[in-house]
C-alpha cells in the first residue's frame, strides 16, 4: 500500500505529464462509474506511459532519417541496437538539425554577393546576357574535362608522375619535338649529302628537274610492255632478251 501511495502520488505531483494523467483519470472514472476507486487509475496511467516511452523508439528512428537526409555527419551508426530510447537522445538530434539550418542561413550569400559572382564570370568568358550564363557555363565545363584527360594522357605517355604541373609536360613535349625534327634534319642531310640550307634547296630542284622526265619515261615504259606495277618492268625487259 505504501509503494502504491508512493506511485499515485508521483503520477499526481507537478513533474507528472497533466494530459496523460488527466486521461488516465477519465478513463478510470469511466470504467468506476464516475467514483474514486482509489488507485486503479494506476495501471492504465502506467501502462499509457509505458506505451508513449515505446513510441519514443519509433520517433527516434524516425529523427536519424532525416538527420541522415540534412546531417550525415552527426550520425555514425544508423543501426537501432539500442535497448531503450532516452528524451535527451532525441533532443541531441533535433539540436544538430537545428543547428545546420542556422549555419545555412549564416552562410547563405546575399543577393549582392550573388551578382558580384555573376559579374564576375561574365567578365571572366566574355559572356554579354544572362542568358549566355549557362551555355558558357556547360562549355567550360566541357574544355575542361577534355584538357584534364588529354593532360592525364600525356602524363601516362610521357611516364611522368600524376602531380607534375602543364608546364612541365610542355617543356616535356617540346623536347621531344625538338629531338624528332633534328632527327629529320639529319637524316635529310644524310640523304642528300650536304648539310648547307642552299645545298639542300639545289638539290631539291635537280631531283624535281630529274623527275618530270623520269616519270614520263616510266609511263611509257608502262604502257608499252603493257605492265602495271614499276617492280615487273625489270623482268619484263629481260624476258624479251
Amino acid at each position: 500500500l505504501k509503494v502504491l501511495s508512493h506511485i499515485d502520488s508521483i503520477l499526481r505531483s507537478p513533474r507528472a505529464p497533466p494530459l496523460i494523467y488527466r486521461c488516465s483519470k477519465v478513463q478510470s472514472n469511466i470504467k468506476g462509474n464516475r467514483q474514486e476507486c482509489g488507485f486503479e487509475h494506476l495501471p492504465l496511467t502506467i501502462e499509457m506511459w509505458a506505451d508513449q516511452l515505446m513510441a519514443l523508439k519509433g520517433l527516434h528512428r524516425s529523427l536519424k532519417k532525416l538527420c541522415l537526409e540534412l546531417v550525415p555527419w552527426h550520425i555514425a551508426d544508423t543501426q537501432d541496437n539500442r535497448e531503450s530510447i532516452r528524451v535527451e537522445d532525441l533532443q541531441f538530434i533535433v539540436d544538430a538539425i537545428l543547428e545546420e539550418i542556422e549555419n545555412k542561413e549564416k552562410n547563405k550569400p546575399s543577393l549582392a554577393t550573388l551578382f558580384a559572382m555573376v559579374s564576375h564570370f561574365q567578365k571572366l568568358f566574355a559572356v554579354n546576357s544572362l542568358n549566355g550564363i549557362y551555355p558558357r557555363m556547360n562549355e567550360v565545363y566541357t574544355k575542361l574535362g577534355e584538357m584534364t584527360n588529354a593532360m592525364r594522357n600525356l602524363h601516362e605517355l610521357l611516364a611522368l608522375d600524376s602531380s607534375v604541373p602543364p608546364t612541365v609536360v610542355v617543356d616535356t613535349v617540346e623536347k621531344l619535338c625538338d629531338i624528332i625534327n633534328k632527327n629529320v634534319t639529319e637524316q635529310v642531310q644524310q640523304l642528300l649529302g650536304t648539310q648547307d640550307i642552299d645545298s639542300i634547296i639545289n638539290k631539291l630542284e635537280e631531283c624535281e628537274c630529274f623527275f618530270a622526265p623520269f616519270q614520263a619515261l616510266t609511263q611509257d615504259l608502262l604502257s608499252l610492255l603493257e605492265i602495271s606495277n614499276l617492280d615487273d618492268i625489270l623482268p619484263t625487259v629481260r624476258n624479251l632478251k
